[in-house]
């Protein structure tokens, strides 16, 4: 099926919600993907971080299959062998208590959302139900989490949206205080910004909102959807900051190419999502369990410390590039500011090469997956690096 066929299909039937590239990719190989008419690309993009261990990974294959072949959906009225294991995989991991399991980001921010509300409603009545986030956040795409993020480019359209939440200028603790009020139930963060632009936040300013949020019963909140799984070179990127939240959310590259988020809940409010308080009815599902399983038990310290490497080479090949004009991010989530060249322009021209890369803002963003080989990772970085200085 060639691609201009593909594409008239897609444009006579498919929402016109994605200003798509004009490439269909057909079939993958770890880093390696296959458009319809055999060319191959190095993938520098892993799904925007979900292939976290590429395209068609046996280890995760051979898990799902074994699990499609055993039971496919059940619901969540019943017990079933794989969430459970997941769930108390990533409690001993993380040193946390319990786990929601949803589909996505978005979801398991919703979940975060109403689980920070609950907690306080239940312990301060129903006046302290507001949430900070920071400016340039991105939280997701349905209403509350639309909310939630900091970007006026995306509150348009969908009004009225919803009430309780304040933006804080990110890095500016004076800021944030401003913010507060007795009304405040949670604070909520992405410690590295990815839709953002790739933007790590400092150190001194995480440990202060902790602090803060300790101090005054307030929940930390910590958005991983993006960066984590080993995606930063850290389990979760709240461990490079020496921080404790009472939840995290993530979701993308947990379950290596499925549908799958998580909400994980600490001490503080372990119990505050009792019977009926929430609820979804694919959450959770035996095969995604089932490859998040095999995804996350691989996340051990050697493999992160390959993540931290890759990051180095990744520095190393772009940072003398006389059109670079920054390099951000951490781990295998990179951000690279451009001297004079648009990042979309360079995106298309590495297409053209072969090579797929991502943008967030006005930077290149780069998300390979985390297991791509040294020498397909040079190659895909020469070839960057050619386009960039071009």
């Amino acid at each position: 099926m060639k691609f201009e066929f593909v594409k008239k299909l897609d444009n006579s039937n498919i929402a016109n919600t994605y200003a798509r590239f004009d490439v269909a990719i057909e079939k993958g190989n770890g880093s390696l993907l296959y458009d319809t008419d055999g060319n191959e690309y190095i993938d520098f993009t892993s799904g925007i971080g979900v292939n976290s261990f590429g395209a068609c990974d046996k280890k995760w294959q051979s898990a799902v299959i074994r699990q499609v072949k055993t039971l496919s959906h059940i619901s969540n009225l019943y017990y079933t062998l794989p969430q459970t294991k997941l769930a108390k995989m990533i409690c001993e991991k993380v040193e946390m208590d319990k786990v929601f399991f949803a589909n996505s980001g978005a979801e398991a921010n919703e979940g975060a959302i109403k689980c920070a509300r609950k907690y306080s409603f239940d312990k301060y009545g129903d006046k302290r139900f507001e949430i900070i986030t920071l400016v340039n956040s991105f939280h997701g795409r349905t209403i509350a989490t639309l909310t939630a993020t900091g970007q006026d480019s995306f509150h348009k359209y969908f009004g009225p949206f919803l009430d309780g939440f304040k933006y804080a200028k990110p890095n500016d603790t004076e800021d944030l205080k401003k913010q507060l009020s007795k009304k405040t139930c949670a604070i909520m963060i992405e410690l590295v910004q990815g839709e953002g632009g790739v933007v790590p936040l400092d150190t001194k300013y995480i440990k202060e909102i902790a602090e803060i949020c300790e101090k005054n019963d307030i929940l930390l909140i910590v958005d991983e959807v993006q960066t984590g799984n080993g995606r930063t070179g850290y389990l979760y990127s709240y461990m490079a900051y020496g921080i404790k939240p009472d939840i995290v959310t993530t979701a993308k590259g947990l379950a290596g190419g499925l549908p799958f988020g998580a909400v994980i809940i600490g001490e503080k409010c372990k119990n505050t999502f009792d019977y009926g308080a929430h609820g979804s009815t694919f959450g959770g599902n035996p095969i995604a369990a089932a490859g998040a399983l095999s995804i996350f038990s691989r996340l051990d310290e050697n493999f992160l410390k390959e993540v931290k490497e890759k990051e180095k080479i990744i520095y190393s090949v772009l940072g003398d590039c006389k059109n670079v004009k920054d390099i951000t991010g951490m781990g295998l989530m990179i951000g690279i500011e451009l001297k004079k060249k648009d990042a979309k322009e360079v995106l298309k021209e590495c297409i053209n090469k072969r090579l797929l890369v991502l943008t967030a803002k006005e930077k290149i963003r780069l998300l390979p997956p985390l297991n791509i080989d040294r020498k397909t990772l040079e190659i895909g970085l020469n070839i960057l690096k050619e386009v960039i200085d071009k």
